[in-house]
Parts: C-alpha cells; sequence; structure tokens
C-alpha cells in the first residue's frame, strides 16, 4: 500500500522555482496551494509584482490531497446560518457558495485547466431514518432560494443512484462535481507562472513584521520587504503567524483507494458516477476515481502523529459497511492532508493588522479556497468585485489551542460513539 496521495500517480509534484528570493516585491503570499495560486494570479494580471512562499512543494498540503470533490459546501444548515449571522447574512452566504461554484467552473474553462472536471451531481445519504426529512427539506429549501436542481430521493429509489442499501434515503443536487486535484493545482501553478508570479517551493516564512508602511517578511532564504501580505496557508500555517494558529484548527482528513474494479461492479455501486456524502457526524465522503476504475473514500483520521495503520482500517470498514461487496478488495493508497476548521465552521476572508488571511474552508477548499484567495486579492486591489458574505470579522481564538489539536481523538471517539447510538436506534 502506497501512502502518497493517489493524485500524484498522473500529476507530480513539482519543486518551484528554484531561483533567488528578490529582495522586493508589492505582494508576498505565503502559500501556494489553491489559496495563494488564485490570489496570485489576480494580483499580477493586474499589474502587482508577487512572490509566493510554500515551505512544501508547491501544493503538497491539502490541494494535491483532497477528494477532489467540488463542493463548495457549507457545513451548519441553514436554519444554523440564520440563527448564528442573522438572516440577511445567511441568504448571502448561500448565494456566494453558488456564485463561487460557477466561478470555478468558468475558471478551468477559461483557462483551459485539463483536470477532468465533470458536473456529476452529488448524492448525500441520510444514515439514520429522522435525516431523510431534513435533507428533503434541504433539498427543497436550495431548490426555492437558488434555482439550483436538487430532490429528494427515497429509499425505495435509492439503489438507481447508488447501489447500497446502507441509507435511509437521501437527496441529489446537480450543481456540484469531481475533479482531479493534482491536475487542477499543476494548471494554476501554469496559469501564475505565465503571469509572471514567483513562485518559492521549500522556502517556510519565518517571521512577518510591519516597518513603516510596509512589511518584512523573513524568509529561509533571505529577506523580502513588501507593501502588502496574504496569508493562505489553511491547514498548514505554523509558528510565522501565531494569532492565526489559535483561529484554524488543522484536522487530518484520510482517503484510500481501491484497486481497479471491474466495470460491472463499478456501475452496481456508483451508476450516476457522482460524489458523494453522507449525514454521519463523523461523515464520509466518496467518489469513482475520474477514469472510473476505482472508488475513492474519505473521512477524517483522528489522529495527531505519526501514521498509524488504524485509521486506514477504519476507513475500509466503513466503506464495506456501505458497499459490501468490496470486502477483500485491495487497498492501493492510504494518505492523508489537514483541512481547516474554525469557531464559525464556514469559510473566512479576514484582515488583521493590514494583513489579510483566507482560511478556514472546513473540508470544502477545492471550491472555497480558489475563491476566497481571489476575493482577498481584489480586496487587496481596493475592487468592489472584493466584498464577500464571508468577511465580516477575524473567526475567534479556540479556548487552550495553540496551533496542535491535542483534543481530537478525543472528539473522534466522542463522535464515533453518537453514529453508533444513532445507528441502534435506526435498527430498533
Amino acid at each position: 500500500m502506497i501512502g502518497d496521495p493517489y493524485w500524484w500517480i498522473e500529476a507530480p509534484l513539482e519543486p518551484g522555482t528554484r531561483r533567488a528570493v528578490d529582495p522586493a516585491c508589492d505582494v508576498v503570499i505565503v502559500g501556494a496551494g489553491y489559496t495563494g495560486l488564485s490570489a496570485a494570479i489576480t494580483l499580477a494580471r493586474a499589474g502587482r509584482s508577487v512572490q509566493v512562499f510554500d515551505r512544501q512543494k508547491p501544493g503538497e498540503g491539502a490541494s494535491t490531497r483532497n477528494g477532489g470533490i467540488a463542493s463548495g459546501n457549507l457545513r451548519p444548515s441553514h436554519a444554523d446560518l440564520v440563527r448564528r449571522f442573522g438572516k440577511t447574512r445567511a441568504l448571502a452566504i448561500e448565494a456566494e457558495a453558488k456564485t463561487a461554484r460557477e466561478d470555478l467552473a468558468r475558471f478551468i474553462a477559461d483557462e483551459e485547466i485539463a483536470c477532468d472536471f465533470v458536473l456529476t451531481g452529488r448524492f448525500t445519504g441520510a444514515s439514520a431514518p429522522g435525516d431523510y426529512e431534513r435533507l428533503a427539506r434541504e433539498a427543497e429549501h436550495l431548490h426555492r432560494t437558488t434555482g439550483i436542481e436538487a430532490h429528494a430521493v427515497p429509499r425505495a429509489e435509492q439503489r438507481a443512484v447508488l447501489g447500497t442499501s446502507y441509507y435511509h434515503g437521501g437527496s441529489v443536487r446537480m450543481d456540484i462535481g469531481g475533479l482531479h486535484p493534482a491536475k487542477f493545482h499543476a494548471g494554476m501553478l501554469r496559469v501564475a507562472k505565465a503571469a509572471g508570479v514567483v513562485v518559492h517551493g521549500e522556502t517556510a516564512v519565518l517571521s512577518i513584521r510591519q516597518e513603516g508602511d510596509a512589511y518584512v517578511v523573513e524568509t529561509a532564504r533571505g529577506p523580502v520587504r513588501a507593501r502588502d501580505v496574504i496569508a493562505g496557508t489553511n491547514g498548514y500555517g505554523d509558528r510565522y503567524d501565531r494569532w492565526l494558529r489559535r483561529r484554524m484548527v488543522p484536522v487530518r482528513s484520510r482517503i484510500i483507494a481501491t484497486a481497479p474494479l471491474s466495470g460491472n461492479l463499478m456501475g452496481e455501486l456508483m451508476p450516476r458516477r457522482m460524489m458523494c456524502s453522507e449525514t454521519r457526524k463523523l461523515h464520509y465522503y466518496y467518489r469513482p476515481s475520474p477514469d472510473g476504475t476505482r472508488i475513492l473514500f474519505g473521512g477524517r483520521d483522528g489522529t495527531i502523529s505519526g501514521d498509524p495503520a488504524w485509521p486506514t482500517e477504519s476507513l475500509r470498514k466503513a466503506m464495506v459497511d456501505v458497499f459490501p461487496e468490496l470486502d477483500g478488495v485491495e487497498i492501493t493508497h492510504s494518505w492523508f492532508g489537514h483541512v481547516a476548521m474554525n469557531r464559525d465552521m464556514i469559510p473566512r476572508v479576514f484582515s488583521r493588522a493590514g494583513m489579510r488571511y483566507a482560511a478556514g474552508y472546513c473540508g470544502s477548499g477545492v471550491v472555497w479556497a480558489r475563491w476566497a484567495g481571489q476575493k482577498a486579492a481584489l480586496q487587496l486591489l481596493g475592487r468592489d468585485e472584493g466584498k464577500s458574505a464571508l468577511d465580516f470579522r477575524p473567526p475567534p481564538a479556540v479556548p487552550f489551542f495553540n496551533g496542535t489539536a491535542w483534543f481530537m481523538p478525543a472528539v473522534f471517539a466522542w463522535l464515533t460513539l453518537q453514529d453508533r447510538l444513532a445507528a441502534r436506534r435506526g435498527r430498533s
């Protein structure tokens, strides 16, 4: 079994530009994933000189480790958004999610990025009987307020969408698709370089300080003086910004890939080739590989260090629960990346002391990261298009947290217990 992401087979990582660090530029961007490259492209095309720094290879974090599901998902329900942020902002956030998904499709087409992007639709399974009615209501609300094609799928009709009896029905929405995340990142890197962006891989940012009307960014290969700074590290922030680290909780998300399956079996299990999710608190997400030969199955890892075997086995068991036909099928790849949670539980664009931040995608960064990076850049340029419903204040700090998610094993165990109790109630 291979520990590298399945995606790196067809799109191996590039080391980035190995050139001297320019001592001055208009904008420094920290992080060379979707967020940073999106901001860099926007700024470079507006005539700004831009340097992007990443302590890993460009894209080595979540941008090439994710499941490639272009959901633009919002973790809180509509009712939760209204309760926490008010009806006006809740509707604006939901409308922005729709616009962000559409903008991603436009960007891929306009820039001619070959990343296997297809609007397949997404099925969400009701893991407990009571979840079906909620999913049906949410689908109806989505269709009524945004015009998105969305509908409930009763359990009796479920196998026409997904070849399993595990769920108690579910819902489908047709504005969500899938892509090859590493190919998408490679395409963004190509576009950024063509726009004149300098990307420094394996070059950590060590500190950032203000000097007059500029910032001095200390990097592992020398200092840079810049007029503006954008932070786009999401779940990969480090000690260069301790303030941010207290607000973004890195959570491991793991994915396994099956060996190639027969066309008949893939047709039986995934007849519509949709992206998939579910309603368990410790929920799983899965999809067919872009070539339609494998199933990629992901979920939260529950560990904070090392790479033990049990999370892979836990995912395999969960996959077999949904698809008993896969019992005994070889797992060829198992890998993890960090998603970034925040106390608002929605993606965020915000500013502090003149610096701009785009982060906190809560596991839905394929859509949100590129969108938020673009918004941060447009704000820096002073353009009206930079306005966002996600920009209203910095997310609050997480109590007793300083960068290491020491509490995640306990959270993982608690959510697992709740799901088991819910499953027992569903069977009774």
